[in-house]
């Protein structure tokens, strides 16, 4: 909870009261003074709470302070929300590039002479088609279809993966793997407290990071990566990412990221906060566990079923997801343009006429579009391009209309070649 009724203002450092005609500060939302000219295009539905930050600390928290970053707490980690701005974080890595610390994601350990059945059991895609050295887009669901959690696969060796989880999933993800792995020649370790993660985001990524690292980095496609050694420790370089940019992921060592993130800044790269990775992942309609996804949501509702191979054979959630495939989604993802200047947020009410037909789940002022952007789930009968609707952002109600998703994809010169 917060304590005070009067928070420093994140983005504009001013002092705003709970509910101020201009503001908008509760347990989920940061303060968004707009008289005040303040980015209120942070997405601020994202970050748990405000004030001073008491979570865990990743290497580069010492590196965050002295680059002059505003630090929250993030779902337990000590994360930097911004630098000089997200309006100019953002627009860095959609022009050029931006770094990012995301080493409060997880890895988690999953080898075995069953590793790979074990994972197809666990999984909605196919592990079946990967190979050592490429990565996987997948998602986790209860018996129900309710999504655990979406992550990444790695195929490491022939018998050891790893599954790249969401920081507020650590622990819950960990123990859902364990528990279903009875049966199963595996090992599952947590490695998270061992694994420090930068992430290179932009069209300008493949030519920042190949002047610091040994091996050729270009040559990589999407979703596949390479194991190097960076300043002597074991690392990954994966061409992955969570903008809608070509980029890359490195994994390695605390010790050995703290000496890339220098290496980087001293090269002149912009370190970026979460708040420009929020906005930059919505324009490009990338969902967030917590505001996209959870428990009572299904992949088909958000539009991930090109991630659920049902045709795969078992594994946790296919029966409930067959059926709901067969008789069709009651409610849908959708990407919502505002009419005015409103920003809609997480949990506002989704009207047509006098029916409330869902809620949002995400919501900005689009920094690359300059128009309020958001996602929300809402029922399948008013999901259509062009549909006309309503939020409803502190009892008053604002048009909104459907639009085709996703808001930002960028261009094919940008992307890795």
């Amino acid at each position: 909870m917060l304590v005070s009724l009067l928070l420093r203002h994140v983005v504009c450092d001013k002092w705003c009261v709970f509910f101020h005609k201009c503001a908008t500060v509760d347990a989920k939302h940061i303060c968004v003074n707009t008289r005040a000219g303040c980015v209120a295009i942070i997405a601020s539905d994202t970050f748990a709470k405000v004030g001073i930050a008491m979570g865990k600390r990743t290497s580069l928290y010492d590196a965050h302070l002295q680059l002059g970053a505003k630090v929250i707490d993030f779902h337990g980690f000590e994360m930097p929300v911004q630098y000089r701005g997200i309006r100019e974080e953002h627009a860095s890595v959609r022009s050029a590039v931006g770094i990012f610390d995301v080493s409060h994601m997880g890895e988690i350990e999953v080898k075995g002479e069953d590793a790979r059945r074990f994972l197809q059991y666990i999984v909605t895609n196919d592990v079946e088609r990967l190979r050592v050295g490429r990565a996987m887009y997948t998602l986790m669901v209860d018996e129900t279809g309710g999504v655990i959690d979406d992550l990444l696969v790695y195929q490491l060796a022939e018998d050891s993966y790893w599954l790249v989880v969401n920081a507020s999933r650590i622990a819950e993800d960990d123990a859902w793997i364990r528990a279903h792995a009875d049966g199963y020649e595996v090992t599952v370790k947590d490695r998270s407290d061992e694994v420090a993660l930068v992430a290179i985001q932009g069209p300008e990524a493949a030519t920042l990071l190949q002047s610091v690292a040994d091996v050729d980095v270009t040559e990589l496609r999407p979703f596949s990566f390479v194991r190097t050694e960076l300043y002597g420790n074991p690392s990954i370089i994966s061409r992955t990412g969570y903008t809608g940019e070509d980029g890359f992921e490195v994994y390695a060592s605390p010790t050995a990221v703290e000496r890339l993130f220098a290496s980087l800044i001293d090269h002149g790269a912009l370190p970026c906060g979460l708040g420009a990775r929020d906005t930059l992942r919505l324009e490009a309609c990338l969902p967030l566990y917590g505001n996209e996804l959870n428990r009572d949501v299904t992949p088909l509702e958000v539009g991930l079923q090109a991630f659920v191979k049902l045709d795969k054979g078992p594994f946790i959630g296919r029966d409930a997801l067959v059926r709901q495939r067969e008789a069709g989604v009651s409610r849908k993802l959708v990407g919502l343009q505002m009419d005015d200047r409103a920003i809609a947020r997480a949990g506002y009410p989704v009207w047509h006429g006098e029916k409330m037909v869902g809620q949002v789940t995400s919501g900005t002022l689009s920094p690359t579009l300059g128009v309020p952007i958001a996602l929300a789930l809402v029922d399948a009968n008013y999901a259509e391009v062009g549909q006309q609707l309503a939020v409803e952002i502190r009892s008053r109600r604002h048009g909104a209309h459907v639009v085709q998703t996703p808001f930002y994809k960028r261009l094919r010169g940008n992307r890795p070649s």
